[in-house]
């Protein structure tokens, strides 16, 4: 439905009746009654309209702008330019019609001035009301526990996100409620994906390496034994420039150190059975990185062909389960898995994230490690 914001001025002159009708045998022409000249606007569509005025109806050949205008307001603007549209005359009224769409939320101000005809007014288009639909709708690691040193947060939103703002709204607190200062690496391309739908936060590696400078002078990011607590305002606009619908927190508890590498003789695949579409599943001993769960896995039959299914992860990300699109066969089958997998402290398949170089480390450098198991 149009909204009307309407506004009436005292017709002050009445000069157009001479235009009407023009004295009589030297008599003085007829006063009519004093009119009211009206300004509305309508915002969809959107036009503004003049009417009350003799003027308006009488002229044949006006320059509608000299005397109609309309103006977008700005603060602290001395002059502001005159908005361009089109003129009319429609049943008496003077109508303009802006070749643009109105803003919601700007302010628009008209004016009418014809000899001593004269009214203003000003209108603001409302904003649409738009409820927040937009959450967090998971953070990795689900856990409730992580290490000292973990290395990132993912966290995905169930809608787009505006990008640039993001360590504004990213908090974590100590067990007091205290923010802790600069835990993250600021990055001046946020690491988002291509939706921008999920964000990846890393812990600043001079926070959590020890012996570092960052390390001795600010301290470490976490503590062993302590609880701390990611919080993620719900200020933050999504694309939509709407702000999230509730603020996000979870608490972890920090654990020691992990400095072991990731070893595939401690994983377990378990199999499925012939002519099911039951998963195959590979359990880890501890929880490792979602994303590259998601994508350094892949299961090939014998003649090493990948299978074509669907990956999910569960049990705090120490799961890793494959639905094939069509049931088994039986036959023999690997569960492929690149090196490049990591913990939450970011150490790798056999290699440890954060290397002393005073100790000698024999790490795996296979690219890829093959688990086989057997349908049947």
């Amino acid at each position: 439905m149009n909204r009307f914001h309407v506004i009436t001025a005292t017709l002050i002159g009445l000069m157009g009746v001479a235009l009407l009708s023009g004295p009589l045998s030297g008599q003085p022409a007829p006063q009519p009654a004093p009119g009211a000249i009206t300004i509305s606007m309508e915002s969809e569509p959107a036009r503004f309209r003049v009417t009350g005025s003799t003027f308006i109806r009488m002229i044949a050949n006006p320059n509608y702008q000299a005397i109609f205008s309309v103006s977008v307001v700005q603060p602290n603007a001395s002059e502001v330019p005159q908005m361009t549209g089109d003129y009319t005359l429609e049943q008496g009224a003077l109508v303009f019609r802006p070749k643009y769409p109105l803003q919601p939320g700007a302010t628009y101000r008209a004016v009418f001035k014809l000899s001593r005809e004269s009214a203003a007014q000003t209108f603001t288009v409302p904003k649409p009301v738009i409820v927040p639909t937009t959450v967090v709708s998971q953070v990795y690691p689900t856990g409730t526990e992580i290490p000292q040193n973990q290395l990132k947060f993912y966290i995905h939103f169930s809608g787009s996100m505006s990008k640039g703002e993001s360590s504004k709204w990213i908090h974590l607190l100590d067990e007091f409620g205290k923010e802790v200062q600069q835990p993250f690496l600021a990055f001046d391309d946020e690491l988002w994906d291509r939706e921008f739908k999920r964000i990846t936060i890393l812990f600043d590696p001079g926070r959590v390496k020890t012996g570092v400078r960052p390390n001795r002078e600010m301290g470490l990011a976490m503590e062993p034994g302590k609880r701390y607590t990611l919080v993620i305002d719900k200020e933050w606009a999504d694309a939509t420039g709407t702000p999230l619908k509730e603020t996000f927190r979870r608490t972890y508890t920090v654990a020691p150190r992990d400095n072991t590498p990731l070893d595939p003789k401690t994983w377990r695949v378990l199999s499925p059975t012939a002519g099911t579409r039951l998963s195959v599943t590979l359990d880890f001993p501890e929880t490792v990185d979602s994303a590259l769960l998601m994508r350094v896995i892949e299961v090939q039959d014998a003649a090493g062909n990948p299978v074509e299914g669907k990956v999910t992860i569960s049990r705090e990300e120490t799961r890793w389960a494959f639905v094939p699109d069509v049931p088994w066969k039986a036959g023999n089958y690997v569960v492929s898995v690149l090196s490049t997998l990591e913990d939450l402290a970011g150490n790798k398949v056999g290699r440890l994230f954060e290397v002393d170089t005073f100790e000698e480390m024999k790490a795996d450098v296979a690219r890829v490690h093959a688990l086989p198991f057997k349908v049947q």
